[in-house]
């Protein structure tokens, strides 16, 4: 499955990754104190949460990007780099407008 070289296929790893990298992030930093909707409501209280919890989840699309790239799959590696941008522009976005 991971050997695909599709631009879909990369979009889709790249849009997924940051989610899980969230809820890992979420079990490890708030689950026990806080549910999900308290989570939220301290993120946007506290704009600087925001970074904090965008690099992690990007991180590892770097991570699927590098292994992409360096494996000679630049379909799939260009997907997970658009949808990084993506994430990396709505974090800028949500921490300086909203």
């Amino acid at each position: 499955m991971f050997k695909k070289d599709n631009l879909r296929f990369g979009m889709l790893l790249g849009f997924i990754a940051p989610l899980l990298s969230l809820i890992a992030y979420y079990f490890i930093k708030f689950y026990p104190l806080f549910s999900v909707k308290d989570c939220l409501n301290f993120i946007a209280a506290n704009k600087n949460q925001i970074t904090a919890i965008s690099v992690p989840c990007l991180v590892l699309n770097i991570a699927l990007f590098t292994f992409y790239i360096n494996t000679r799959r630049d379909k799939t590696a260009k997907g997970i780099f658009a949808i990084t941008l993506i994430y990396a522009i709505a974090a800028l976005l949500l921490k300086f407008i909203l």
